[in-house]
């Protein structure tokens, strides 16, 4: 298999739940850290899976309907990673007082009381986001919002440390992330915003969208002493929610 199709390969493995190749390839950390690279692209294929589930579900269904179905179907295609992510970082930041504790509680499988009631409170606002989206932009927004949140995930890896000493989940894919990959991820999902909804829409939901990775930074560093796989899913939810309801006012400022 290519230098390129094995990254490639790695991150749809793990960021999605539909396989691709039935061989296990072990991965080098290299080719994890390369794999970040590909993730802005596997945001816009499991965007533009959303584009056609909603074409197809708007057929049947009621909108308010296929909006929820839209979120079934984002959930189990991505088994949940990213929900399980921001649930884990809200326990932690709850539940300890140092940034060691905070981290232990976050291995803890069992969801508490706070991480409960934020992945409630994302699926109303991403089910709200998606209802407000004006129809003129639905389908667009549908394949960029995925592409956003996942470059939001390498764009906050690159510019935090890692936090846990004793290593964890996302470790070997920092530990060889470089600018490279981070460039290359901010081109695309560039290029997929620039066409889906116009320049300078891009250019404000890059620059929303790095204010919001700077003070999840601030929080990550203060809270547990750097990023960890499961602050990187919560900025993929958060940075996707803030998509949702920030796009609808471009579209009526525009």
């Amino acid at each position: 298999m290519g230098t390129v199709a094995r990254p490639f390969i790695f991150a749809w493995h793990f960021l999605t739940t539909i396989p691709l190749s039935r061989v296990h390839h072990a991965p080098t950390a290299p080719e994890l850290a390369a794999s970040m690279a590909w993730y802005p692209v596997i945001g816009l294929l499991i965007g533009s899976g959303l584009v056609a589930a909603d074409l197809v579900l708007h057929m049947i269904f009621d909108s308010a309907v296929v909006n929820a179905l839209l979120i079934v179907l984002l959930v189990l295609l991505t088994r949940g990673l990213h929900q399980d992510g921001l649930a884990d970082t809200l326990d932690g930041v709850a539940g300890g007082q140092t940034p060691a504790e905070r981290l232990s509680i976050m291995r803890d499988p069992r969801i508490g009381a706070l991480g409960a009631t934020g992945l409630f409170l994302s699926l109303i606002l991403r089910y709200a986001g998606l209802l407000a989206l004006p129809q003129e932009i639905r389908l667009p927004a549908l394949c960029c919002m995925p592409a956003v949140g996942r470059w939001a995930m390498v764009t906050s890896a690159w510019i935090s440390p890692y936090a846990r000493a004793e290593g964890g989940l996302a470790a070997p894919f920092l530990t060889h992330l470089s600018l490279w990959h981070v460039a290359l991820s901010s081109f695309v999902v560039a290029i997929g915003l620039a066409l889906g909804l116009g320049p300078l829409s891009a250019f404000l939901i890059l620059m929303a969208g790095g204010s919001v990775l700077l003070m999840g930074r601030w929080g990550c560093r203060s809270w547990f002493g750097g990023i960890t796989g499961d602050t990187l899913g919560a900025t993929n939810e958060i940075v996707e929610i803030v998509f949702l309801l920030f796009v609808p006012l471009l579209f009526r400022l525009s």
